[in-house]
């Protein structure tokens, strides 16, 4: 995968629909997709050269994505609102060019939302998966 311009990574909310349709949420000017799994250490006193060993496919998988930007519009806002205050898991979409989709059910762990005095209302949104993420290549 060469260079890309961060700005092409989307973020999108699932509307819940048969079959599920999506909208871009907002116009994030940072955004992180952080991908974790955590090991099962099965070393023990046979283990060779005493290395550590571990169970594959063994560990919790998680998602975190975080980003930060501008609402799109009064509906990608209340969207994101209403997924906060629901605390509801929401199918979304996370599109990287050139690497993939990655989609799931998240729920939004953290909205903060800010302001200067004389600049746009900005907001920063932390998603954290809750089930099975996929992942499709590019």
């Amino acid at each position: 995968m060469g260079a890309q311009a961060g700005k092409d990574i989307l973020l999108k909310i699932g509307d819940g629909g048969a079959p599920e349709g999506f909208t871009t949420v907002a116009g994030l000017r940072a955004r992180t997709i952080a991908l974790n799994a955590r090991t099962v250490d099965v070393t023990d006193g046979d283990s060779a050269g005493r290395w550590r060993e571990l169970l594959a496919g063994a560990g919790v998988r998680s998602a975190a994505v975080s980003g930060q930007g501008i609402f799109r519009d009064a509906a990608s806002d209340a969207a994101i609102r209403e997924a906060f205050f629901d605390q509801s898991a929401r199918t979304w979409r996370l599109i990287v060019p050139d690497f993939g989709t990655l989609e799931g059910p998240f729920l939004v762990a953290a909205l903060e939302y800010a302001g200067e005095h004389e600049g746009e209302a900005s907001f920063a949104l932390s998603l954290a998966s809750a089930g099975e993420v996929t992942f499709e290549a590019a």
